[in-house]
């Protein structure tokens, strides 16, 4: 087993993208695994008071915390969300399905997020 240093694990190259069509806006995104900003910004942006979920705009949320520009730059920011929440949830819904499946956030992870 090799010993990672600080150098080998900051230049190491860990995340995955995936290119998806999206017909409705004629042409393709590309969304990536979240880096841990990402994932925590996500996560607690859908934690509600009280310990629920709060799952407005949660579509709009994964979708901004996901796509990436071709040099792998987080498109959207949180300033963004209101406005992407108000595309096509059949746009939205393809991108989110791919997004959960490429961050292992699937609906165990959510219902694990909100026990938490």
């Amino acid at each position: 087993m090799t010993i990672l240093s600080k150098k080998d694990i900051f230049d190491s190259e860990d995340t995955t993208t995936k290119t998806i069509n999206i017909p409705e806006w004629n042409g393709d995104v590309i969304i990536a695994t979240m880096s841990g900003f990402a994932r925590d910004r996500f996560e607690s942006s859908v934690l509600g008071k009280n310990g629920g979920m709060n799952t407005a705009n949660i579509r709009a949320k994964l979708v901004a915390a996901s796509v990436v520009d071709e040099k792998g730059k987080l498109m959207f920011t949180e300033d963004d969300i209101a406005k992407l929440g108000k595309k096509s949830c059949t746009a939205l819904d393809r991108i989110f399905n791919e997004a959960q499946k490429l961050n292992a956030l699937g609906d165990q992870e959510i219902k694990e997020l909100a026990k938490n």
